[in-house]
């Protein structure tokens, strides 16, 4: 059985302040993991901790092995990342753009194996970005953007994807397309972890949440058990009514605590 992403002890500061301190958290594979928690919590600063992208202390290990020991191509291989800004500046074709998903595995643009091309055209099937595989990544809109761009995350065929909110900024549509698109990509067997900041989405859609709070421990569990309106209120400082909805938990923010 396979131990999935573990982290251990995470310290990271930047500059002078203390951003995580002692964090220990698991997340396994086949599951869709949202990381929440107000500004300055650290949530993105973990995903790039994970990712190997910043200095940190403590352990972080994949399956078994230690990310930070990784080579740099197989770290590639094994963690994709999807960044915050889906903004593109060169004006690419969407199937090239989903092909440097493949980069790690040794293809390039103009030279690619029938394993590659597979990936691609499977990558982008999935993230319903076929019909547009010829159109310059820079003429599409938001939420298509952001589908192409998820579409390079899942062409890498990693063992952990890492999502730096991907639903940000797209409207209704859009964020239910990339929140459902990670849950089927974590359903192949996948680790997905992802920032969000939208705690609707995340009860819906995540199978464990993870609640960071400046200074606090952080909390680790299924969206009831963690998502109360106690927590809420103690991390975002908002009221909030938290009930079953048709499709899973929902959550409606209500107004600032007093």
């Amino acid at each position: 059985m396979r131990e999935g992403l573990v982290v251990s002890g995470l310290r990271v500061r930047l500059g002078r302040r203390l951003v995580l301190d002692g964090v220990d958290l698991v997340f396994r594979p086949g599951e869709l993991h949202t990381v929440l928690g107000p500004n300055g919590a650290g949530k993105s600063t973990l995903l790039r901790a994970i990712a190997g992208l910043i200095p940190h202390q403590g352990r972080v290990r994949l399956d078994e092995a230690d990310v930070a020991g990784m080579r740099r191509a197989e770290r590639a291989r094994a963690v994709a990342w999807l960044p915050q800004d889906h903004e593109v500046h060169w004006p690419l074709p969407v199937r090239e753009v989903v092909m440097l998903g493949r980069t790690p595995h040794g293809a390039t643009l103009d030279r690619a194996s029938d394993l590659d091309r597979t990936a691609v055209e499977d990558a982008m099937r999935r993230t319903d970005v076929t019909a547009m595989a010829d159109r310059p990544v820079t003429e599409l809109s938001g939420g298509e953007r952001a589908r192409a761009l998820l579409a390079r995350a899942f062409a890498t065929q990693a063992a952990l994807l890492l999502a730096d909110e991907p639903a940000s900024g797209l409207d209704p549509l859009h964020q239910l397309t990339i929140m459902e698109a990670l849950r089927a990509e974590a359903r192949r067997g996948r680790i997905v972890l992802a920032v969000l900041h939208d705690l609707g989405l995340a009860a819906r859609f995540a199978d464990t949440v993870t609640l960071l709070r400046p200074g606090c421990a952080a909390v680790q569990g299924p969206p009831p058990q963690v998502l109360t309106p106690e927590a809420i209120r103690d991390a975002f400082g908002i009221e909030a009514e938290v009930g079953e909805g048709p499709d899973g938990p929902r959550i409606i923010p209500l107004r600032p605590a007093r």
